[in-house]
């Protein structure tokens, strides 16, 4: 046995108690913290603490790094130095410009783990993707889940490999020359499984989304932020992840002088120094403020990069027709043009789902495009649909060509969610496993509720609680092979092929970004320096008073001297001749 010291902040508590393997050391007090010493075996131990002498009242560790038995069990030890990592020669790599693929760890393959998801690695490498951005790992309730409904931050979720799972995930990507980017949440905690509040005032009377919010500005607040920020860097040290996607920033309710975020961003740019490689945090974020991105120096945040929806906004009604919900103001070719040019549509202007004014501009001279993260679709764009279904469902494949290619040969950082580049049919749905049945009966009939005051059957939204549910969110990996799918990721490897070797198309400056178009015609054209990417968005055929070297076309394109004809759905990247 070896001895270990144990320390837990619980500042209104009479009395702490260490419970390990069955025996209970008292705990000495230093202000708000309480430690003792004990013999606890890293693996196979368990530990907990009892508050006030509530000696049959175990509870986790709130920095927990495993719950091998679940979250509302007694946890374990975990002894970071005893990896044998072989990542010594990964120099890492900035975010910028790069090309980042979401997935989620429990669908990305039929067994749903990190060592099944390391057997796909190659599928990524020949892809072309620089980075994995995996949905979040940390301990919930239940077997399956998206993630955001974790509770214990400091743990990775047992069934998918635990915290050796994950750091062999880490260093199987690396040594494939792929990053990974680590999806977290610290905007609110799951609905079960939540013992904060009972060690001290991790929460707030007030309320966002999904919840109460975190203390970030009150009193013993100090704490709770320590709480986020040690998490944050022991990712990134422990587990050698490249950086964080930072969940629904906007949640986050900070009134000090200095914020969360731009606290964050300094330990994580003076962690990147010591470990002598970029480490980056991106946010996802509704405000459209490029304050997040922007440098302290300038009196921002500092962040690297920040999600864009807008971007996805306009493409996605641009090519598919759908406008309702947050769609509203989206839709028209001079969106798509803003969008595509200036980063935000909605940069201080009136948002009728809002109805009020929306966002800020960017400024050219502080923000660079690169810094906004873009996707076609994304696993909220796909599974907070009644249904869970892909653009693939609904959209030809001239449609999702379109689409990928106004992304990848944006300015912007490019994002992929797991199965696009092929088209997947399978759906990416909501669901749960929550093991309480009065929760799963809430989580289920609340979702139907949410979906009906939006005009969705209710018979038709699949149930949360129901495994197969999940089962149905699986990708398929025999679709690859399928004729039209395998076309489809044949272009998808050519664009970001592509987008590497063009010098236009890894130009980060505004002043070199334009769009023209025909409404009449049906025809939109991203221009990026001297290269083009031209897309017929009508069904019928076209001409394009645009003449182009083509580099890349999805499907037959006639090109001569006055420009190109296409029978639609059609879109064709080349450079730009002069008449």
């Amino acid at each position: 046995m070896t001895q270990q010291t144990f320390s837990v902040w619980a500042p209104t508590a009479e009395s702490v108690g260490l419970w390990h393997d069955g025996t209970v050391t008292p705990m000495a007090r230093d202000g708000q913290w309480w430690s003792a010493v004990a013999d606890v075996e890293p693996g196979s131990g368990r530990y907990g603490y009892v508050l006030d002498g509530s000696d049959d009242d175990v509870l986790p560790d709130p920095r927990a790094p495993r719950l091998p038995e679940g979250v509302h069990s007694a946890g374990a030890l975990d002894d970071p130095t005893a990896f044998g990592w072989s990542d010594q020669a990964w120099a890492g790599r900035p975010i910028a410009g790069a090309v980042i693929y979401e997935m989620h760890i429990g669908t990305f393959t039929p067994d749903g783990t990190f060592d099944a998801a390391i057997d796909r690695l190659g599928h990524l490498v020949d892809l072309g993707v620089e980075f994995v951005e995996v949905m979040p790992i940390n301990g919930f309730n239940g077997v399956h889940n998206w993630g955001y409904d974790g509770v214990a931050w400091y743990a990775v979720h047992e069934p998918y490999g635990g915290p050796d799972g994950f750091r062999r995930f880490v260093d199987a990507a690396h040594a494939a020359g792929i990053g990974v980017i680590l999806d977290v949440v610290y905007n609110h905690l799951g609905p079960s499984g939540n013992y904060l509040p009972r060690f001290g005032p991790y929460l707030t009377e007030g309320a966002n989304t999904w919840g109460q919010s975190l203390n970030l500005d009150q009193a013993d607040s100090d704490a709770v932020r320590a709480h986020i920020i040690d998490n944050a860097l022991r990712w990134m040290r422990d587990f050698h992840v490249d950086g964080l996607r930072l969940d629904a920033v906007h949640a986050l309710v900070d009134h000090t002088a200095i914020h969360l975020l731009e606290e964050l961003a300094v330990a994580t740019d003076a962690l990147a120094t010591a470990l002598g490689r970029p480490l980056s945090l991106i946010a996802e974020s509704d405000l459209n403020d490029p304050r997040l991105v922007t440098s302290r120096r300038d009196g921002g945040y500092g962040l690297a990069a920040q999600w864009d929806d807008d971007v996805h906004h306009a493409v996605h009604t641009t090519v598919s027709g759908e406008r309702q919900g947050y769609y509203g103001d989206f839709g028209s070719l001079d969106c798509l043009a803003t969008a595509l040019t200036r980063g935000f549509f909605h940069a201080m202007t009136y948002s009728s789902f809002r109805r009020r004014r929306h966002g800020r501009p960017i400024d050219p001279e502080r923000v660079a495009p690169s810094q906004m993260v873009v996707y076609t679709c994304d696993h909220d764009q796909i599974g907070n649909r009644a249904i869970g279904d892909r653009p693939s469902a609904y959209l030809d494949y001239g449609q999702l060509a379109i689409k990928a290619a106004l992304i990848l040969t944006s300015a912007y950082t490019p994002m992929l969610f797991m199965g696009e580049e092929w088209g997947a049919t399978t759906p990416f749905q909501f669901f749960t496993s929550h093991p309480e049945p009065e929760l799963g009966k809430a989580t289920a009939e609340g979702r139907k509720a949410e979906f009906a005051d939006h005009g969705w059957d209710a018979a038709e939204i699949p149930d949360p609680q129901d495994p197969e549910t999940f089962l149905r969110s699986k990708l398929d990996w025999s679709e690859p092979a399928q004729p039209h799918q395998a076309r489809l990721l044949d272009f998808y490897r050519a664009l970001i092929a592509l987008r590497r070797s063009v010098p236009d198309l890894t130009d980060d400056r505004w002043d070199t970004l334009s769009a023209s178009y025909d409404v009449e015609r049906g025809w939109f054209a991203l221009h990026r320096g001297a290269v083009s990417t031209i897309c017929v968005l009508g069904d019928g055929p076209t001409s394009v008073p645009i003449p182009v070297e083509p580099l890349l076309a999805w499907e037959a394109v006639e090109v001569s001297e006055s420009g190109i004809s296409s029978p639609g759905h059609n879109v064709v990247v080349g450079r730009r001749l002069v008449p």
